[in-house]
């Protein structure tokens, strides 16, 4: 009897191959039952969409060796990747699909809806090549067409931000390579409610230019400068906002601060310095969406050069910190150089005014940040 037969032998009579074709056409039958109970569960809604794979997977089942063509299991396969991509089950619809485009490369739907898992699973290279894939079948099919449009719309998209970042991180790399050049050094913003997320720039010429912030501890009021050029001295920018034309500060009723009387100070030693890749993530924050950046930045941590700076006070007993007074009349990359100086992200300093009765409690280290 054909069903004693070892797998893989041929039948030797007649009777026995009639009895391997009354088994293929049960098989058959069946499998076409399986297929049918399968789409009525389909019809039936999402409850029922388990109850139609075991529906599919039963039929494939009766399938026996599915070597290729065989559209009638590439029928069953893409019917599973449908009830799979509506289950959200991606990969098992790619899997399935990709079988029934093995049997049968004509099944559009196939095609199909191995395109639609291979984009849900973020796959937009293999969606697009299963569209065309199977317009070289039927190039008039519109609903390959249009979703392969939609694909090729979002690898536009993908492309487009892709290059942004790919900008944005060489810009970051250029500013940081200038920054660590001359030997700056940044640490964690400390004053970000009133600077936002100004960060430098590095113009066509080489220069960097900063935003600065102004602080008067006296009653912690700020002036904010947007773009302070290295190159600038400080005297410039003072002479212009404290100029005998210029209305006094809003707080200051006593007249201490003008252009004669005030001092300019930074607070040294004080923060921790970013490392190469901490410099390069800051800088890049708020440039692009920080989900498209590589989860490692080009940097390791190094040594920055240093340069020789001015005299300094305690700002108050104990303190590592120190205040170091500004040359007015020397360019703002030199204040930024000094050795113990760590730039709290944005550039501060400290105005006071000789006048004023705080200027003394200040000089003798009597007052520190609140």
């Amino acid at each position: 009897m054909a069903l004693l037969m070892e797998p893989g032998s041929e039948p030797l009579t007649e009777g026995e191959k009639a009895d391997l074709a009354a088994i293929a056409a049960i098989k058959e039958s069946a499998a076409r039952e399986y297929r049918e109970e399968g789409n009525q569960f389909v019809k039936k809604g999402r409850k029922h969409y388990p109850d139609a794979v075991d529906c599919y997977t039963k039929a494939i089942a009766q399938m026996g060796a599915l070597a290729a063509p065989n559209p009638d299991a590439s029928v069953l396969f893409a019917n599973r990747a449908h009830v799979n991509l509506l289950l959200g089950n991606h990969r098992r619809a790619l899997d399935d699909a990709e079988q029934a485009v093995r049997l049968s490369p004509s099944n559009l739907k196939a095609h199909y809806r191995a395109a639609k898992a291979a984009l849900a699973l973020d796959q937009l290279p293999q969606a697009a090549s299963f569209c065309r894939r199977g317009l070289e079948h039927d190039p008039a099919n519109e609903e390959l067409k249009k979703f392969l449009a939609q694909v090729e719309a979002q690898q536009r998209e993908r492309d487009l931000k892709r290059a942004k970042v790919a900008q944005a991180i060489s810009a970051a790399k250029d500013l940081a390579a200038a920054i660590e050049k001359r030997g700056l050094r940044l640490g964690k913003a400390a004053y970000q409610e009133l600077t936002g997320v100004k960060k430098p720039t590095l113009d066509e010429q080489g220069v960097l230019h900063w935003p600065v912030l102004l602080l008067y501890p006296e009653v912690m009021s700020s002036d904010f400068i947007e773009d302070f050029p290295e190159t600038d001295l400080f005297s410039d920018h003072l002479d212009v906002m404290f100029s005998a034309s210029s209305p006094p500060l809003p707080w200051d009723e006593n007249h201490a601060y003008t252009r004669d009387a005030i001092e300019l100070y930074c607070q040294a030693g004080d923060g921790t310095p970013f490392s190469k890749s901490e410099l390069l993530k800051y800088l890049l924050e708020g440039t692009v969406d920080s989900g498209l950046l590589p989860e490692s930045l080009d940097g390791e941590d190094g040594e920055h050069g240093t340069v020789e700076g001015s005299t300094a006070i305690s700002p108050s007993q104990g303190s590592s910190s120190k205040w170091i007074k500004i040359r007015e009349g020397k360019p703002l990359q030199e204040a930024l150089q000094h050795k113990d100086y760590i730039i709290p992200a944005v550039p501060v300093f400290f105005v006071v005014s000789r006048k004023s009765a705080f200027y003394s409690k200040f000089k003798a280290g009597n007052w520190s940040l609140p």
